[in-house]
């Protein structure tokens, strides 16, 4: 059972921040969908609501999503979706129901870097920071291997880029986890491949794009192993992981399955 101590609506980041190494189990909490699930006591749970981290902000060159935006504000953000062919939208749309979107928050995605997240895997293979409030700006793809540190995450930019982009998985049944997610984007001549829920976190390789399927699949088995756990065997996980890649390059590249 979750027991919370204290609840903390910080008025700003700084208060925020102060209140969160006061103690190295004091939590930053979104719309605590996972949070709520966990056997533990918080002593201070600290509500971003009044930080205005709630919008998405678009700009000639960048979007940029606040932490506590909602999967159903990406998911209906059509700017967003435009530029990269509905992919975002794509990896939200069948995650529970409308009302788990509108609690779900991508800073707590992000932050947490989820084995199982679609919208992990999906922004991976964009160009795509994070802003943290005492780390500073850093690419998605170094922040998903730097270990866990008392900050707070308070932005997703994505930099808007001429694309092709494509969002793939397989679920057991319409709103569970994906058993395995894929995501592939087509910027400047090079492919970003990503798989994630292997039941790893989501992981990226960049490819020419002029290499055949049979060597893209080659890099992607190199990079990015599967295991087995409840959901899946490793096996069938593998397999996965070449269909779906195949059917994201065949989409990014126009060819047919």
């Amino acid at each position: 059972m979750l027991k919370i101590q204290k609840y903390v609506r910080a008025e700003s980041l700084e208060e925020a921040y102060q209140e969160l190494i006061k103690n190295r189990n004091n939590q930053i909490i979104g719309g605590m969908l996972w949070l709520k699930m966990e056997d533990r006591v918080i002593p201070s749970a600290i509500d971003l609501s009044k930080c205005q981290l709630d919008s998405i902000e678009e700009n000639e060159n960048e979007f940029k999503i606040g932490a506590m935006c909602t999967f159903y504000q990406l998911e209906t953000h059509e700017a967003l979706n435009q530029m990269c062919q509905g992919m975002i939208a794509k990896s939200v749309r069948d995650i529970v129901g409308v009302q788990f979107k509108n609690m779900a928050t991508i800073g707590g995605s992000i932050y947490s870097r989820f084995g199982f997240s679609d919208i992990l895997t999906a922004l991976l293979c964009l160009d795509c920071d994070v802003v943290c409030y005492k780390k500073g700006q850093i690419a998605l793809k170094e922040y998903i291997h730097e270990p866990y540190e008392k900050d707070i995450l308070t932005h997703v930019i994505i930099h808007k880029r001429k694309m092709k982009a494509a969002f793939e998985c397989v679920r057991r049944s319409s709103t569970d986890f994906s058993v395995l997610n894929a995501a592939g984007a087509l910027i400047d001549h090079q492919l970003r491949i990503c798989v994630g829920a292997r039941p790893h976190k989501a992981e990226m390789i960049e490819i020419e794009e002029q290499c055949d399927l049979q060597d893209i699949l080659k890099q992607v088995h190199e990079a990015m192993p599967c295991e087995s756990n409840m959901r899946a065997s490793k096996e069938y996980r593998e397999h996965l992981r070449d269909v779906l890649v195949e059917k994201v390059v065949n989409e990014l590249k126009g060819e047919k399955a």
